[in-house]
Formats: structure tokens, sequence, C-alpha cells
């Protein structure tokens, strides 16, 4: 298993070891450099060498990404959620929309550029939701492509938890928004159990106001490519985001996952952790995890980790963490990223005790994944994704 680690102790002032630290992941260009724009023709078309393209698969991505993909059918949206919530459907012209993040590629902002309607969950001052609040999006059908926007607000002091639950088939792709008000709380779960032949390109915008809290579960497991980029921000002090993931690409799935978590104001943090498994033939999965913290960032304190488990041969796994620091003047910062096959010395363990390697292997897995399952607090969106594991590990008889 190979490792890779960088860790800043806390108020180091040192800014030449810092940034030493971070020089053998830190891209050529800054991350806060990078270009973004609400206007589609302001993008080049990518090729696939770009750094933000080069493990994307183009010719899977039907037309996404050249403007060829012409809308010609829409995504289902049904709303189940507290009655203390509001939710409405918009048009382009509502003032609300693209308040928590700019478009940073040209898929995203075909999408900002194309959709009719978007649909606004509100939360409302000093409100906290009775129960959790589901959005499932049915996609627009096998051959037929779709836009959308939709945007999670709380307002100040509020909280509540939402579910994002996408499914069905077809191509889609969209821009997703979760503003967080001062001193507001918001716990998300956003699942995507896409039909195998779904195409789903997201970039995900995520704003904490003054004290605001986020904890974002990211899970993965259906879909022919999804690639969901997150990206947060932080309009004031006190931030604190936890950014979880969860993926199990199967053979020939391409999972990608790209985050960005941007520190430009004080006294914030951020907690980074994914793990995915893979198994088959061409099943491959990207984790790209960038964290910038600006010169403006003092008393930041970011750690990210990835962790991925190669279940069988001819799977693919990138994981590429990349950490960034402008400040020495820090609570502490790091990263770190695994990738390797089942533990031996664990499966030594549990067959010595009289357990069969089949279910050894099960239950390595279970222990796997079980740190980000335990953090979903939602007992039926965790009982679903324990089940689809389990199914995932009968499909190769692990």
């Amino acid at each position: 298993m190979t490792v890779t680690e960088n860790t800043v102790p806390a108020g180091s002032a040192d800014h030449n070891t810092v940034a030493e630290a971070a020089e053998a992941t830190v891209p050529a260009v800054s991350k806060g450099e990078r270009f973004t724009s609400y206007d589609v023709r302001a993008f080049e078309v990518p090729g696939g060498r770009e750094e933000n393209w080069r493990f994307t698969p183009m010719k899977r991505l039907r037309g996404l990404h050249d403007g060829s993909a012409v809308a010609n059918g829409e995504v289902k949206v049904d709303a189940d959620v507290a009655s203390e919530l509001r939710v409405e459907t918009v048009g382009r012209e509502d003032g609300r929309l693209g308040v928590a993040g700019v478009p940073s590629d040209r898929i995203a902002a075909q999408a900002y550029s194309s959709f009719s309607t978007a649909t606004v969950l509100t939360v409302p001052k000093e409100t906290k939701a009775s129960a959790p609040s589901v959005i499932r999006l049915t996609g627009p059908g096998e051959g037929n492509t779709a836009y959308g926007h939709l945007q999670v607000r709380l307002e100040q002091f509020a909280e509540a938890v939402v579910v994002l639950d996408h499914q069905g088939s077809g191509t889609y792709a969209d821009n997703v928004e979760f503003v967080i008000g001062d001193s507001a709380k918001l716990t998300v779960v956003s699942v995507q159990d896409w039909a195998d032949d779904a195409v789903h390109v997201s970039e995900q915008h995520l704003k904490l106001g003054r004290d605001a809290t986020l904890k974002h579960t990211l899970v993965t497991l259906g879909g022919d490519l999804v690639r969901i980029s997150p990206t947060a921000t932080f309009a004031d002090k006190g931030g604190d985001v936890e950014l979880l993931g969860l993926y199990f690409s199967d053979a020939g799935q391409h999972q990608e996952h790209r985050l960005f978590v941007d520190h430009a104001v004080p006294n914030c943090k951020s907690n980074v952790v994914y793990k995915g498994a893979l198994q088959g033939d061409g099943a491959h999965s990207v984790w790209i995890g960038d964290v910038l913290i600006r010169a403006a960032a003092e008393a930041t304190d970011t750690f990210e980790l990835n962790r991925n488990l190669v279940l069988t041969e001819g799977a693919r796994a990138d994981s590429v963490p990349n950490l960034e620091i402008e400040t020495g003047e820090i609570e502490g910062a790091g990263h770190a990223s695994a990738t390797g096959r089942f533990d031996d010395e664990q499966l030594f363990y549990l067959q010595s005790r009289g357990i069969v390697e089949e279910q050894a292997r099960r239950l390595v897995v279970r222990g796997f994944f079980h740190e980000i399952l335990m953090k979903i607090d939602v007992p039926e969106v965790r009982e679903r994704l324990e089940a689809a594991i389990e199914a995932e590990l009968e499909a190769v008889g692990a």
C-alpha cells in the first residue's frame, strides 16, 4: 500500500518550510487563480489533456463538454420535505441563483446556461427542521439529455438534514448550491444511484456564512460515468465543513470526485474523508482533493484523507491530494492518500479464528466503509447503502 502524507504542525511560522512540504503535490498554477464564469463561451472546448480533464474519458461525456449535447428531456424532481421548509420552482431570473459559486469548467457553465427552471429549498431563519427532507431527481431517460439547477439555502440559525437522491437513466449536467447562513447547520447526503447507462456531471457549490456548519456526504454507486466536483468556500470567520465520501466502482464504471476547499478567511475548519472500493475490469475511480489556504486565512485547521480498496484485477484508482499554503500562521494542515488491496494480515487474523475466507473478505470491506457509514445521520439511507455494498460484494462472490 502506498501512502502520501504531508502534515504542517500547528502554529508553524516558517513559510518556506510550509511551501516545501506542499511542493510535491501543488499544481503548476495556483488554485486561487482558476478561471470561473457563468458564460459557456468563455471556456475553450476541453480535449482531455488539460489538468482538469486528464482523467476523464471525454468520449463518454456524450457531448456535454463541446456543446453537441442538446437538451431533449427533463429530470423529474420530487420533494418530500419537512413542513417548516419551503420548496419553490423558480425561473432563471431569480436573484438568489448563482450566489454560492461560479462554474469552473465548461460543462458546469453549459448547465448554468441551459436550465429553464430551478428548484429552491429554503429553511427559514431560526427554524429547526422536524424531519429529514428528501429531494429525488430521476434522470431524463435512456438516450435523453437534461440540464438542471438546485439550491438548498439555510437562513440564519436554521438547522436541517437534506438528502438528494439521484436515480434513473440518461445524461444529466447540473449545478447544485448549498447556501448556509450565519450560525446555520446543514447535514446533506447526496446519493448517486444511477442506472448503468447514466452519465452525470455536476458542480456542487458550498458557501458557509459566519460560524456556519456543514456536513456534506457524497455517495456514488451507479452510472456509466459520474463526475462530481464540490467546492467549499467561506464567507466569514468560524465556518466548519466536513466533506465525506463513499464510492463503489464496478466493471467499466468511471467515478470521479474533484474537491476544492478554499480557505480565504481566518478561523475556519475543514475535514475531508473519502473512501472507495473498486472491482471488475475497467473499474476506474478518480479522487482529486485540492485545499488552498490563502494568506489572509490565519488559524485555519484542515486535513484531507483518501483511501481506496482494490478488490479485483483490472481496476484502477487515481488519488491526488494537493495542499497549497500561503501563510504559516495556521492551526494545522495535512493530507494523506493510500490505495491497496486486501490486508492479508487482517484476512489471516479472521481466518485463524474460524471465519471462512469469503466471510472474512466481507468483514474487511464492511470495516473499511464503517467510518463513513456511521456518520450518515439518516438511518434509512445508511441501511440502504449497507445493502447496496452487500449486493456489490455478492456480484463477485467476495
